[in-house]
């Protein structure tokens, strides 16, 4: 017999982070106070707005926040309105992966997450990829034909306006089922997620492989990740 006390989650899984848990938590509690102290029918409750308003969000976050936590930015927008409610940014280091020898005009610099399965790899120049001047240079100048752009975010606001424009895209950070992994796949653009790479600068070129299989439902959760490999092409190419 299931203990009482135990309530299975209405969506079939737990919270997999803190602050979902947290929020959820905090507004479940909430809700069921007010309906318990309410006499009112159900239907005025939940049409009436008074089961949780504005108000009670921003009591929420600032509970949150008097705790000490902050939030991880998606977007250099965020963390330039309110910087007092986000973590520093850090972006990840680029030479953290370390490099392969080279074999044929080839070195192995990294590796990550395929979002769009191809038939072939693709290769290009790279572009490093990280404030609002940088998009804003090419939304007027243009993305260079065949541009492989690096990115720290992968909330895939600060590139959204000109995504299409890139032949392909290595993020360092995310799932295949984040906000730029998604915008990926609408756009069709090639990109790689959760990527670890070693040393690259602006112009450098690479092959990411595109034929990797996506990584399963349950690949971050088992670790299974990684496959799509990126190589650094040195000499005549």
């Amino acid at each position: 017999m299931t203990d009482p006390a135990v309530t299975a989650p209405k969506w079939g899984a737990a919270e997999l982070t803190p602050l979902p848990l947290r929020y959820n938590s905090a507004i479940r509690e909430l809700v069921a106070s007010r309906i318990a102290a309410s006499d009112a029918p159900w239907p005025e409750l939940v049409l009436g707005g008074s089961l949780f308003s504005i108000a009670d969000a921003i009591a929420v976050e600032k509970d949150a926040l008097d705790s000490g936590y902050r939030f991880e930015y998606s977007a250099t927008a965020s963390l330039a309105s309110e910087p007092e409610k986000y973590k520093a940014a850090t972006k990840a280091e680029l030479g953290d992966q370390p490099e392969g020898e080279l074999v044929d005009g080839r070195r192995l610099v990294g590796s990550g997450d395929n979002v769009i399965r191809k038939a072939a790899p693709i290769s290009g120049p790279v572009a490093l990829v990280s404030d609002v001047e940088q998009v804003m240079n090419f939304l007027i100048d243009g993305v260079p034909k065949g541009t492989i752009a690096v990115i720290d975010d992968s909330g895939g606001t600060l590139t959204a306006p000109i995504l299409e424009g890139f032949a392909g895209i290595i993020c360092l950070g995310g799932t295949v089922r984040s906000h730029l992994g998604i915008l990926a796949r609408e756009y069709d653009v090639p990109t790689l997620m959760n990527a670890t790479i070693g040393t690259l600068v602006d112009g450098d070129i690479v092959e990411i492989e595109i034929t990797a299989a996506p990584p399963g439902p349950d690949a971050y959760e088992t670790g299974d990740t990684g496959h799509a490999r990126i190589w650094k092409l040195e000499g005549d190419h």
